[in-house]
């Protein structure tokens, strides 16, 4: 996916899924519907007939909501109440209120990818997630509100963070499904994850060294180990006690804390050359991690 999230011009029409030139792999896309009118204004999107899309509610605000020519909600909606809506199902809303709203767009690929990780089997046809009431999870929310805080910290952040984030959010839905509807269809028992083995461990480890400086993703990462997305980051976190893009970011601050002291760098050119896009994102991180902003550990470390 990209390194920012898109802003959408259009209610549930992001530019990459719009493009018909764009795949329908299993990546996620994200992105966010913001508007500041106080104006009452009628949406109708394209229906689309390949993707789930998720919306999450980031702000306080007022809907009324139509589901396959229904209302579905009319009223206020608070931070984190999240909506799914399946392929092919017409949806209209009226907005009385400013909003800011995640969308997750979610490929078939992906939810099978989610499925057999977490469930150990491959699904039988297609993944449905069927009920479209407004629900409120704090999981969700939570990593919501995680990715939104970070896109605003610094205008962007790392592939492999939001691909995490992503994929969380997915899996966290498919949970909730299961065991939803566990009576009707069963639930396969879920397995617990087992640690890399130490050769797929520094496989990876030296991918990230290799690539501090690209923009990482998940994919890619798990790729160099022959590992899906899904096994390889619980793997990955049970092996190392971190998830990778946490990871990915311990090991930027280690490459900065070594060119801070061997170099007369300024901060801003390594911040560059370890991965971060600006020297702001840099330094909240680095003082996050370290204690210190990078200046005075500077300091610090050689007046010691």
């Amino acid at each position: 996916m990209s390194q920012a999230i898109d802003m959408e011009q259009r209610w549930r029409c992001p530019s990459r899924i719009a493009d018909a030139s764009v795949p329908a792999d299993g990546n996620v896309t994200i992105s966010r519907w913001t508007r500041d009118d106080v104006k009452t204004v009628e949406i109708t999107p394209q229906v689309d007939n390949e993707y789930h899309t998720v919306g999450i509610n980031l702000k306080s605000t007022r809907v009324t909501f139509y589901h396959c020519g229904r209302p579905l909600h009319d009223g206020c909606v608070m931070p984190g109440v999240t909506q799914v809506t399946c392929p092919g199902d017409p949806v209209r809303a009226l907005f009385y209120l400013p909003c800011d709203v995640l969308h997750v767009y979610v490929t078939q690929a992906l939810l099978a990818e989610c499925y057999e990780s977490a469930f150990n089997i491959a699904p039988v046809g297609d993944i449905v997630i069927s009920d479209p009431s407004l629900i409120r999870d704090p999981v969700i929310e939570r990593l919501a509100l995680a990715l939104a805080n970070e896109a605003d910290l610094c205008g962007a952040f790392s592939r492999v963070y939001s691909e995490s984030v992503g994929l969380a959010i997915v899996s966290r839905l498919l949970a909730r499904e299961f065991n939803r509807e566990s009576n009707r269809v069963g639930r396969p028992p879920s397995v617990a994850a087992v640690g890399l083995p130490a050769w797929q461990a520094k496989r990876a480890i030296d991918y990230i060294d290799a690539h501090l400086t690209d923009s990482i993703g998940l994919a890619d990462i798990a790729q160099s180990t022959g590992l899906s997305r899904m096994h390889f980051a619980a793997q990955f976190r049970a092996a190392t006690g971190l998830r990778p893009h946490e990871f990915v970011l311990r090991r930027r601050i280690e490459r900065a804390q070594s060119l801070l002291l061997q170099s007369r760098l300024t901060s801003l050119d390594i911040a560059l050359s370890t991965g971060f896009r600006s020297q702001a994102h840099f330094t909240t991180v680095f003082k996050r991690l370290v204690g210190e902003t990078p200046a005075r550990w500077r300091a610090i470390v050689r007046d010691r």
